[in-house]
């Protein structure tokens, strides 16, 4: 089971979200609100935040205004988030690299967990562990077995320092004990065209993302990053079942400046869950490989600092750095 539906039955019965005050739901929203985005469009994130943000805006009776702010592993726009103002009209689509950057940096222009405040989970999706079609495997075994075989003549498209594509091949290297070549790429977008054009034969994707290309044959998908199998993709194996232990299940939330009214965190937080529990929604993102999930703040700040430590322990298994 997901760790972040353990934490869930740990919460239930236990505080419920805090209530706002009418004054404070009448003032709020009366302009729109900017969702800083982790990164650059066409990957799973900004997938998500479009869907958020419209729902959203729908729940709040206000736009939201989307602004993709991609680098530095989500450095860069966790950042921006961290010193704007905490007024409500600020806040973050963030992923797994939140939790990732920490263990990467010996310091960071913001803390991961004193300057925000946490708003909801979102979404979980899954990694896949995809090849250009020319490279003669078809199963993760076989990828091992090559690998072994030719080492350091495969090249894997990593994404930013600390995202998913990056500590998932890594993780991949270490666990297989084998050698590929690290080749970086601004985003999931570049992953997948620098796949499509044989510059690299391997690299993790999200779910969402490819879909259609695996659909179409253009890339092959030899494995799923998560713990379990998906109804999605119900033949698709995961990498755990080749190599016991091996994780990388990603996730998607909503987080706002340290420092922003309780009761503004509240209203955002329920206005998510709604949208989790809304099944027009929740079918259109299982078309997608998501799981909508709508967690309350505490849930989500218990489950943020779950996966610092987490990772924190792959990153040093690992030795990946930051380049």
């Amino acid at each position: 089971m997901n760790s972040f539906f353990l934490l869930r039955r740990v919460f239930l019965g236990a505080t419920g979200v805090l209530f706002c005050t009418g004054a404070a739901m009448a003032a709020f929203p009366d302009k729109p609100i900017r969702m800083i985005v982790i990164s650059s469009a066409g990957g799973s994130t900004d997938m998500v935040a479009r869907a958020t943000g419209r729902a959203l805006g729908e729940g709040l009776g206000q736009t939201v205004v989307l602004d993709n702010r991609p680098g530095g592993g989500g450095v860069i726009a966790s950042d921006l988030t961290a010193k704007a103002r905490p007024d409500g009209y600020t806040i973050l689509m963030s992923n797994t690299s939140h939790a990732v950057q920490p263990s990467l940096h010996a310091k960071l222009p913001y803390d991961p967990l004193k300057d925000f405040a946490p708003v909801s989970l979102v979404a979980l999706t899954h990694s896949l562990l995809l090849t250009h079609p020319s490279l003669p495997v078809k199963t993760v075994r076989e990828l091992i077995d090559y690998a072994k075989t030719n080492p350091g003549k495969l090249n894997y498209a990593s994404g930013t320092n600390g995202s998913s594509a990056h500590i998932g091949s890594e993780l991949l290297k270490l666990m297989a004990g084998i050698d590929i070549v690290r080749v970086p790429y601004k985003g999931t977008a570049e992953n997948l065209n620098a796949l499509l054009a044989n510059e690299v034969q391997v690299s993790f994707v999200t779910l969402p993302a490819a879909l259609p290309l695996i659909s179409s044959g253009r890339l092959r998908v030899l494995a799923l990053g998560g713990p379990r199998r998906v109804a999605r993709l119900p033949d698709v194996p995961t990498l755990a079942e080749t190599l016991p232990g091996y994780d990388i299940g990603t996730w998607h939330g909503v987080l706002a400046p340290a420092g922003t009214p309780a009761a503004i965190i509240a209203r955002m937080s329920s206005e998510l869950a709604k949208m989790a529990k809304t099944h027009e929604l929740r079918e259109q993102a299982a078309a997608q490989g998501l799981e909508l999930v709508g967690s309350t703040p505490q849930e989500l700040d218990v489950y943020i600092r779950g996966q610092i430590v987490k990772f924190g322990k792959m990153v040093k298994a690992t030795g990946m750095r930051v380049d």
